[in-house]
């Protein structure tokens, strides 16, 4: 008699908590014999001997595994409105199963519209000519009806959002820890924003996983892999961007980037890879030229001169003083302190946060180091 859907996917639950190298390594033994649940039920000494691993990680994949408890976890997530996705599910992304290491599970609060997608990645250390070009680009793919891929993190990754979400289109964001845990914890409103919009916020980690080193080059790949094409923004030769870029090659997807001054080290990744062979992109329609002939059905025009800015609807929803803090913060290029918008037009400080709180959830400003800037 064969294994129920049911228990197969409690099984691949279960062995999403082994703490492994790749999902590869797994997917690789699933296949030797036959699902997940099969898996499950082979001893140490066999997975061993037959599976090609050391006999100390057979025996640590049955301990930790041994100590899930996939029930629960279905249950917290069911009561916290989160879908649990495994690639026997409707719904898990097809360009993600087509990825050499898929995830075995995937968390997803929101959900994944059918429309292609493009990723926007950068550092967390971004210049305000990083973040401006990140947010112009994202709010133009947006614009055309595509979804906005990346990672939540500071910097490139959330201007890239804000902008999407204030340009009333889908962006899609993957965690490097648990969906009960929002990296960075300033970023949770923008998540809920996300979902609340009708994009998507999803991790392949348990939901209590904290945000650990190794988690993040493992969430790098999915970034790629829910995109047709990755631009890299800024970013020096170490920045996890790259990594990102890399990922998309392997997977067989375009990586574009966006050229930057030749004096700034957070140009040096885009720089190398527009010289080694990338495309360099400085608008949506760049980018959008890249997709597969069959994505483009029923995308808008990719129009640059849609997303320079917010929408007059967008600013024209303000309340007054949020309008006069937006207009002071855009006019300046380096963006403005809370000090400096109190004094520049001479406020109370309870006013003026009351108006930078209201600019921050609506998605028109991003502050970084403690200054404010316009989004796009």
């Amino acid at each position: 008699m064969g294994v129920s859907a049911e228990a197969e996917k409690l099984a691949r639950v279960r062995l999403n908590f082994f703490a492994c190298y790749k999902s590869d390594w797994l997917l690789r033994l699933i296949d030797l014999y036959g699902g997940a649940a099969e898996l499950l039920k082979r001893p140490p000494a066999e997975i061993a001997a037959e599976g090609g691993v050391m006999p100390e990680t057979a025996e640590r994949l049955a301990a930790q595994t041994g100590a899930a408890d996939p029930e629960k976890e279905l249950l917290a997530a069911e009561k916290a409105g989160v879908a649990v996705l495994t690639v026997l599910d409707e719904g898990y992304p097809e360009l993600l199963k087509k990825i050499y290491d898929p995830p075995l599970v995937i968390y997803l609060r929101g959900e994944f519209k059918p429309v292609p997608a493009a990723a926007i990645v950068g550092t967390r250390k971004a210049t305000p000519y990083g973040l401006r070009t990140a947010g112009r680009l994202a709010g133009e793919l947006a614009a055309a009806g595509v979804a906005v891929v990346s990672g939540l993190a500071r910097g490139v990754d959330t201007a890239a959002h804000q902008a999407a979400v204030a340009a009333g289109g889908e962006t899609w964001a993957a965690l490097g820890a648990g969906l009960n845990v929002i990296y960075p914890p300033e970023n949770r409103k923008l998540a809920d924003k996300i979902v609340e919009k009708g994009g998507a916020v999803l991790s392949e980690f348990p939901l209590d996983q904290g945000p650990l080193p190794q988690n993040f080059p493992r969430r790098n790949r999915i970034i790629s892999g829910l995109s047709l094409a990755t631009v890299v923004v800024e970013g020096g030769f170490q920045s996890g961007a790259l990594i990102t870029a890399r990922f998309a090659l392997d997977q067989g997807r375009e990586v574009l980037a966006v050229p930057g001054p030749v004096d700034s080290p957070m140009s040096r990744g885009p720089n190398y890879f527009i010289k080694n062979g990338a495309y360099p992109a400085e608008n949506a329609e760049d980018i959008i030229a890249c997709f597969p002939s069959e994505y483009l059905f029923g995308l808008r025009p990719a129009k640059a001169e849609a997303a320079i800015g917010p929408s007059e609807a967008a600013l024209r929803n303000l309340s007054p003083d949020a309008l006069e803090a937006y207009k002071a913060i855009a006019g300046d290029e380096g963006g403005l302190n809370a000090d400096e918008i109190t004094a520049r037009l001479a406020w109370q400080v309870q006013r003026a946060a009351a108006a930078l709180f209201e600019l921050e959830t609506t998605s028109l400003v991003l502050s970084r180091n403690g200054r404010y800037n316009k989004a796009y």
